[in-house]
């Protein structure tokens, strides 16, 4: 399966979970400073970031993986308050129907995206990236906040078996690359418990 198709799974999904979601619960709680509205305003932005960085061709790759954009890319640049305000602005732009909203955007996706390969180098914000390189980080942020979803709703978010692999696989070489990887391989072997707190992003 390759990254687009993993990809558009956890699209698919994630509209999916949000379609469930009672319009009178967006206004409770999401994650930590988000109401559930930015919070999925938030996750919608792996859609929207597809469609806008299509459009910003570059010549040369310089972020040569996901666990680059991670590492040495977007958590090395990250202002946490900026990206609390720009789903919080996100949200707001799903407007009175959010689930119809989503469903556009995995519709604009799945219609764009055809139109580029896997070697075509875009524009994000950590620098150019391929395409094929830069989809799993869209996927692992779907996934997540699909589970961030579902948790703060009650729902359940049944991601196909593939797309969880591709996204706890990022999150373990993202641990790796910055040092905490026995931390994680201990904790998923049972043989210590994670700090308080942890993540790997």
């Amino acid at each position: 399966m390759t990254a687009r198709d993993t990809y558009l799974r956890s699209a698919r999904t994630f509209s999916g979970v949000v379609e469930r979601v009672p319009l009178t619960s967006y206004d409770g709680p999401g994650l930590g400073a988000w109401d559930l509205r930015a919070l999925v305003g938030h996750a919608s932005r792996s859609l929207v970031t597809v469609l806008d960085y299509l459009d910003r061709p570059a010549d040369v790759a310089t972020v040569a993986s996901a666990v680059d954009y991670y590492a040495t890319g977007v958590l090395a640049a990250t202002d946490h308050d900026a990206v609390v305000d720009r789903g919080r602005a996100a949200g707001a732009a799903l407007g009175d129907h959010p689930a119809a909203a989503i469903g556009a955007l995995v519709a604009a996706v799945v219609d764009k995206l055809p139109g580029f390969d896997d070697a075509y180098v875009l524009t994000t914000i950590a620098g150019p990236m391929r395409l094929a390189d830069y989809l799993p980080t869209r996927t692992f942020e779907l996934v997540v906040h699909g589970l961030d979803v579902a948790r703060a709703t009650g729902l359940d978010a049944a991601y196909d078996e593939e797309v969880l692999a591709e996204a706890t696989d990022l999150a373990a070489r993202i641990a790796v690359r910055s040092g905490r990887g026995p931390t994680v391989l201990l904790a998923l072997t049972g043989r210590d418990d994670l700090p308080p707190g942890f993540s790997v992003v």
